[in-house]
């Protein structure tokens, strides 16, 4: 990976993120959020995704577990249409959601579950599965 955390980031984001994903979100960008975009492509994607400490999986698996607690559930259903990418496992996304269940509540877990549910069988109708 480069020295340069824009490059760096955009590079991860296109490998969790699919290239499709990230193209349509470069030709939405506006002068309004083209510096908000470069800052989490940097700070998120070139600086913690880019951290050697964790496996990309483990960082995954956590990533849509503090967004299930958090009920960001756009970002959720984009992070888990994203396992695909990263080899993170319907059921390693059930045992996260679980323990949101105990952690963060029962009504959070119960809308991830739901989301979850539907993204998972929308990649398998679609043949990503």
């Amino acid at each position: 990976m480069s020295d340069d955390p824009y490059n760096t980031g955009m590079a991860i984001r296109r490998e969790v993120l699919g290239d499709d994903y990230v193209d349509r979100a470069e030709v939405n960008k506006t002068a309004f959020d083209a510096d908000f975009q470069r800052f989490i492509t940097e700070m998120a994607w070139g600086g913690i995704w880019a951290r050697p400490g964790l496996e990309r999986t483990t960082r995954h698996l956590l990533t849509i577990g503090m967004l299930a607690a958090l009920g960001k559930e756009n970002e959720l259903a984009m992070h888990i249409r994203a396992t695909r990418n990263t080899g993170v496992t319907s059921d390693e996304v059930k045992e996260v959601l679980l323990q949101v269940a105990i952690y963060a509540g029962v009504p959070a877990a119960n809308a991830a579950f739901t989301i979850a549910k539907k993204v998972f069988t929308d990649l398998d109708e679609k043949g990503d599965g």
